[in-house]
């Protein structure tokens, strides 16, 4: 009854916060605070593992279907710089600040255990303000490349810790190795029931049970990875990478079906993580009591760790994305015009491409300046802090009490929150005072969509061609003519559509020239694709505009028998 409450308070703050134009999840937070000091009060318990296994995972995978693959490889490696350099940059410093400044009797390993909790960020509310804002495509791709692959590396740095400071023995006694064997095999993993989850879609032809079978994905891939050792957070993003690319082979229906109904699972376990976030403050103060803990020592332990993840990641950023940006700037102010061939002031010469040499997959334009600082400040904490501090064994192997248990989990508390509070306010701000809105960007953008328009009147046309020259027998040269008319304009007007009432023949050769069209169109676009010619981002948004076309269609077809 508890978590029914919470989540329907959840749900009714988030309407509130947008109608008023705020970011939800910030909002829920201090309701959340507020609420959890009320007399009587007690917040709803949930096992660290029902966490991690069950609000996690489709998080994840919800991001992994809507994200392109292709996208994420041209990205790779900033991603990976975000998602396992920083990551591990980042929790050995807390482990290193931690356990040197002795604020808090922390050993390095039990440091490294708050680091790897701490280290994570959570681009949920960074991803949303920034779609919303209208931060360039390349900037949202790394956010949410980087949150994907983040928490594994995460998780499996906090597994070996645990291990090491609980006395308690892993699958694989050497962390690297242990990295390695998880890395490769959760992959694996996803991919087979990925490709699993596509063939029994294909045998289904039923939007509402593959629809369903959805829903199951993230939580057989993450439970099965788990079980085998292996990452299950790796395994839910490449099972969501590789449903996702295979779902332009389902019908319409199961398509727009499941857009809607994974944007809903969104939003409803986005807001209980936040609500339930903050409806634990009080209780972890009362845990640190019993404890016997100095809250003052907790509270500036918990600002330096704080002050540490506000710190590191600006950076991190600098070093892997300002380098080159500082370096351009200082050869166009100190060098000079130099020949082709020559050496320059700064001993710089000019390059020139080998011939006929193809272009990289991969994009090494570097962030501009003022998107290293977006960059740099979306650091905000969520659900996987929060899920791995209370997966934190309660006694070590040998039976005694886990050391510092609770001043670890106070402090990853005091983090999550306040990464949320401080970045979660004031990234809306930075963002509008950079303003990063991009000419460039918005002329790519246009000129992909220009390219998918294109093969799809392209693909038309020949579909209508062939139709011309062998025309269906039965009908009047006119209705034909009338027929092809219509489809060419893809009219959604529904007084042009036919009447199967009056002429059934002529609805049917209307609706099956009309699918035939589309099937051409998304042919053409996912062949495109493949090829590397568009953008998959300006493909997916063209299949969607064909869906729903084609669902207002067959709406009104099937409306009138």
């Amino acid at each position: 009854m508890e978590l029914i409450l919470v989540v329907v308070g959840a749900i009714v703050v988030t309407a509130m916060a947008h109608r008023r134009g705020l970011e939800p999840a910030l909002i829920i937070v201090v309701v959340g605070i507020a609420v959890s000091f009320v007399p009587g009060f007690e917040a709803p318990e949930l096992d660290s593992h029902i966490l991690l296994s069950v609000v996690l995972p489709p998080l994840l995978y919800s991001a992994a279907l809507n994200f392109s693959f292709p996208t994420f490889l041209r990205n790779i490696k900033p991603i990976l710089g975000l998602g396992v350099g920083l990551v591990v940059v980042t929790a050995f410093a807390v482990a290193a600040v931690s356990a040197w400044l002795v604020v808090v009797p922390l050993t390095f390993a039990t440091a490294l255990v708050l680091g790897a909790i701490v280290a994570p960020p959570d681009a949920v509310t960074a991803v949303a303000v920034g779609r919303k804002l209208g931060l360039p495509k390349r900037v949202m791709t790394i956010l949410t490349g980087e949150s994907l692959i983040n928490d594994a590396a995460a998780l499996a740095l906090f597994s070996v810790a645990v291990a090491q400071v609980a006395g308690r023995h892993t699958f694989i006694e050497n962390p690297l190795l242990l990295f390695g064997y998880s890395a490769v095999l959760g992959p694996a993993v996803g991919a087979a029931l990925g490709y699993v989850t596509l063939w029994i879609r294909r045998r289904l032809a039923n939007p509402a049970l593959e629809t369903v079978q959805g829903l199951m994905v993230p939580f057989a891939a993450f439970i099965v990875a788990e079980e085998m050792h292996a990452s299950g957070v790796l395994a839910v993003v490449v099972a969501g990478f590789v449903v996702g690319s295979g779902t332009v082979d389902a019908g319409y229906q199961t398509r727009l079906q499941e857009r809607y109904v994974w944007n809903s699972v969104d939003v409803l376990l986005e807001a209980f993580v936040f609500a339930y976030i903050g409806l634990h403050l009080r209780f972890v103060l009362e845990d640190l009591r019993d404890a016997h803990e100095s809250l003052g020592q907790v509270a500036v332990a918990s600002a330096v760790v704080l002050l540490i993840v506000l710190v590191i990641r600006p950076l991190s950023v600098f070093v892997m994305f300002g380098r080159g940006v500082l370096a351009r700037q200082v050869e166009q102010r100190l060098s000079v015009p130099i020949p082709d061939g020559a050496r320059g002031a700064l001993g710089t010469r000019r390059r020139q491409r080998p011939g006929g040499r193809r272009p990289s997959r991969i994009d090494n334009r570097r962030l501009s300046w003022q998107e290293s600082v977006v960059v740099s400040w979306t650091g905000m904490r969520g659900v996987v802090t929060l899920a791995a501090a209370a997966a934190i064994p309660v006694t070590t192997a040998a039976g005694d009490p886990f050391p510092e248990r609770a001043t670890i989990q106070a402090i990853a508390f005091v983090v999550s929150v306040g990464t949320l509070l401080l970045q979660g306010w004031t990234l809306p701000l930075l963002i509008r005072r950079l303003d990063l809105s991009s000419d460039a960007d918005r002329a790519e953008t246009v000129a992909e969509t220009e390219k998918a328009e294109k093969v799809v009147h392209d693909a038309s046309a020949e579909v209508l061609a062939e139709f011309r020259a062998h025309p269906p027998a039965g009908l009047d040269p006119r209705v034909l003519a009338e027929i092809r008319a219509i489809v060419a304009r893809q009219s959604q007007d529904a007084d042009e559509m036919p009447d199967p009432a009056a002429n059934t023949r002529r609805a049917a050769v209307f609706a099956q020239l009309y699918r035939d069209v589309l099937a051409a169109q998304r042919a053409a676009l996912i062949g495109e694709r493949d090829a590397g010619r568009i953008d998959e981002e300006a493909v997916r948004a063209m299949l969607e505009r064909l869906d729903l076309q084609e669902a207002g269609v067959s709406a009104r077809l099937e409306s009138r028998f």
